[in-house]
């Protein structure tokens, strides 16, 4: 890790830190934050001056490049530039008109800016690590209204006779899934009091906002979606024959119910999903001698592991506490259908003087495959 990442890192760690409320010596922090600033300014003015001068080596001497050609040159991502990213600071905060050259990234003239792609990634993987289902589906970046294929049928191998002939299998493709774009809009407000902040701090700011937000948005909707002006839910699908299994009582005998019901071909990948609630109805389940049905192992993620009968549990809570109160599925039949370029549009509250930032966001999803799905609803 350079120096300036390490910068970066502190001046993250010292901005989540001033969120949360943890108490801190505050003359310190600015102090540090002062200095970290002056030390990072320079490595920047550095590194730019080193650009220069090979600019200059490559082009001929006495040639001269400007700092946006230079950023260019080096990335074919203009948004990754550190201009870019301090003018998309600006346009946020301060609601300065992004210039000319910038505004060529956004290709519409409908949206104010594109989100640099350092926070963009910023944003993914944040999104990565507080989601419980995204990381689990499949993910894809076709264009709107395109219709994609979907088997539905296997093929199958069969034993035969040395020398004998088999007919080829020809894989029924019957079905077709349309992805069109729906629009997920975030609003994030930056109070005029904070809005004096270092690039570190903002885009910090700006990722944990948005993250946030859109995650809990796309898992609600993948879970519940209706698929009207939204992506479609996985409870919204009709389960196979024989695979809704009604809990009369939260005992042993659901469980046992709930894995027959799962085809053996769909086994593998399959996990429960249920809200914390009624996980916890299932934690306090034992055997006939006295063993608890559910496992929780607390390991070096920091976080509990939860399984059921030896299948793992991911705890939602978009899955309600009533009706469908859990399911098993295999979350890779999933399909989230984003092209994962975040735009910004900025307003001015005039009751509270805030500057709202709205990410927007294109995405649509639908479930692929429902021969893994298995509803437990409460009756």
């Amino acid at each position: 890790m350079s120096r300036l990442q390490e910068i970066e890192t502190r001046m993250a760690a010292i901005n989540e830190q001033l969120n949360t409320g943890v108490e801190a010596d505050i003359d310190a922090l600015e102090t540090e934050v002062n200095s970290l600033t002056e030390e990072r300014n320079k490595l920047i003015e550095k590194q730019e001056k080193r650009a220069a001068l090979l600019g200059n080596i490559a082009k001929g001497a006495g040639a001269s490049v400007s700092s946006f050609e230079r950023r260019t040159q080096e990335t074919a991502d203009m948004t990754d530039s550190i201009e870019y990213r301090k003018t998309f600071m600006d346009y946020v905060i301060k609601r300065k008109a992004m210039p000319g050259e910038f505004r060529e990234a956004t290709m519409t003239t409908d949206v104010g800016a594109v989100i640099p792609t350092t926070i963009m990634n910023r944003i993914v993987e944040k999104m990565e690590v507080i989601g419980n289902i995204l990381p689990l589906i499949t993910r894809t970046a076709y264009q709107g209204g395109l219709s994609i294929p979907v088997a539905t049928v296997k093929p199958v191998a069969s034993w035969i006779a040395e020398g004998a002939a088999q007919e080829p299998q020809k894989v029924a493709v019957p079905n077709s899934i349309l992805f069109g774009w729906y629009k997920l809009r975030c609003p994030v407000s930056v109070t005029l009091e904070t809005s004096v902040v270092t690039l570190p701090m903002f885009e910090t700011f700006l990722v944990n906002g948005i993250s946030n937000a859109m995650t809990k948005a796309l898992e609600t909707a993948i879970i519940s979606g209706t698929g009207t002006g939204q992506p479609t839910g996985i409870l919204t699908q009709t389960p196979p024959d024989g695979q809704v299994i009604t809990a009369t009582d939260f005992d042993y005998q659901l469980l046992i119910d709930a894995e027959a019901a799962l085809p053996q071909a769909y086994e593998n990948g399959a996990i429960y999903c249920m809200s914390k609630k009624t996980f916890m109805r299932f934690a306090g389940m034992v055997d006939s001698i006295g063993q608890p049905i559910a496992r929780v192992n607390f390991g070096i993620g920091r976080s509990p592991e939860r399984t059921l009968l030896g299948r793992n549990v991911v705890i939602s809570d978009q899955v309600p506490n009533t009706g469908n109160v859990a399911f098993l599925y295999n979350f890779s039949d999933y399909i989230l259908n984003t092209n994962m370029n975040i735009t910004v549009k900025t307003s001015e509250d005039d009751r509270t003087d805030d500057i709202i930032t709205r990410a927007i966001m294109l995405a649509d999803g639908k479930p692929v495959d429902v021969n893994s799905l298995v509803v437990i609803q409460a009756a």
